[in-house]
């Protein structure tokens, strides 16, 4: 390989690892946002699940594995450092065979997944109280909103515990349809009406919902492809590299 064509490989190399650097900056974000979001339909997941939580874990391991390798990666191209180079491809390697097990298994899981999403929210409203700050608010959040009641329609509210014991009209107060006649609007907790008809919105959540983690997927997996695109090309150049590299020079790596 020519002085030239080395000198190219090489920085589009660096190119690429910075490109990965900011691709992994941004999974470990959405995976730091997935663990400390409160505001969204995430929250009442996570309350319930650990499935959620090993997720962002997961996310945020990555994350910080891809910045960490895509720092590596810049060092080994503009120093020509074998080592680091071979190092950088093995990284890479792993973590795109694990990115698409991920998916696989995802993919084929969908379905539970799905499952297991509907009986946490339906266990939430039975047992809802609204003293729950974490995924009871956030599900009021969610309600108000989404302008929606209930996950499959208003008839979930009715097997909520205190509603079903009480001897008066309630009903979810992030239920309220405002442009109706009613009683007093509230966000959270639970609100009497006087007469039968109850001034609340007649859809449920979860088209609402599935449309938002649809659109949520997207952005996803368009970045799961962009970091899968860029390890590829990682992978190439730094292998294009560390075969033009004939003997290794450690005096030119900076010393901190």
């Amino acid at each position: 390989m020519g002085k030239g064509c080395i000198t190219v490989t090489k920085y589009f190399l660096f190119l690429f690892n910075l490109l990965f650097f900011v691709f992994g900056a941004l999974i470990m974000g959405f995976g730091l946002w997935v663990l400390f979001d409160n505001q969204s339909f995430i929250a009442v997941l996570q309350e319930s699940s650990d499935t959620v939580k090993v997720a962002s874990y997961i996310l945020i391991g990555v994350g910080s594995l891809s910045m960490a390798m895509g720092f590596f990666g810049c060092i080994g191209a503009v120093y020509e450092v074998r080592c680091l180079l071979g190092l950088y491809f093995t990284c890479l390697l792993l973590i795109l065979i694990a990115q698409v097990t991920a998916g696989v298994l995802i993919y084929f899981q969908r379905d539970r997944l799905k499952y297991e999403m509907s009986n946490i929210i339906k266990g939430m409203i039975i047992n809802y109280t609204g003293e729950n700050r974490t995924t009871e608010h956030t599900w009021d959040y969610i309600q108000r909103t989404m302008k929606c009641c209930g996950w499959t329609g208003p008839g979930n509210w009715s097997e909520n515990n205190l509603i079903k014991n009480s001897t008066q009209n309630l009903y979810s107060c992030s239920c309220r349809n405002v442009s109706l006649p009613g009683s007093e609007i509230k966000e959270v907790g639970l609100c009497e009406h006087l007469s039968t008809d109850v001034p609340i919105h007649e859809t449920g959540c979860i088209s609402s919902v599935e449309k938002w983690l649809l659109d949520n997927c997207g952005v996803i997996l368009g970045i799961c492809v962009g970091v899968a695109v860029i390890e590829l090309l990682g992978m190439i150049l730094s292998m294009c590299l560390c075969k033009s590299v004939v003997q290794e020079d450690y005096t030119k790596v900076p010393k901190y």
